[in-house]
């Protein structure tokens, strides 16, 4: 299995941005997608979790009614929309998938997001 997120960039405090992962070498219909991210000097931490399936989601309280998770079954792709952006999202988005929970074990590379004030 292959990850490869890509759509991080700097923004302004406010603004909006949109991470893509492309999934590829897998079947993912049982598996757990997730974003995750990492800020310097911090552990890394799950922001939003999908079942393939669509079937639950969850958010990491700081984020909730601002970043939006969701898949495209047919381009085999999990976005993160992020809106009303805030200095303290910034840090190194990674993408992840979990055919065994509770492991995440498929990484794609990190991209990273920098909010400015």
């Amino acid at each position: 299995v292959q990850l490869q997120a890509s759509g991080g960039g700097l923004v302004q405090a406010g603004g909006s941005l949109r991470l893509s992962c492309a999934a590829s070498g897998g079947t993912f219909g049982s598996y757990a997608m997730a974003w995750f991210r990492q800020a310097p000097g911090k552990e890394k931490s799950v922001v939003a979790a999908t079942m393939w399936t669509g079937s639950s989601t969850y958010y990491e309280d700081s984020v909730k009614g601002r970043f939006t998770i969701s898949r495209d079954t047919a381009k085999n792709t999990v976005s993160l929309e992020m809106n009303s952006l805030k200095p303290e999202d910034t840090a190194v988005y990674y993408c992840a998938a979990s055919s065994k929970a509770p492991k995440w074990n498929y990484w794609g590379q990190g991209t990273q997001v920098t909010v400015s004030s």
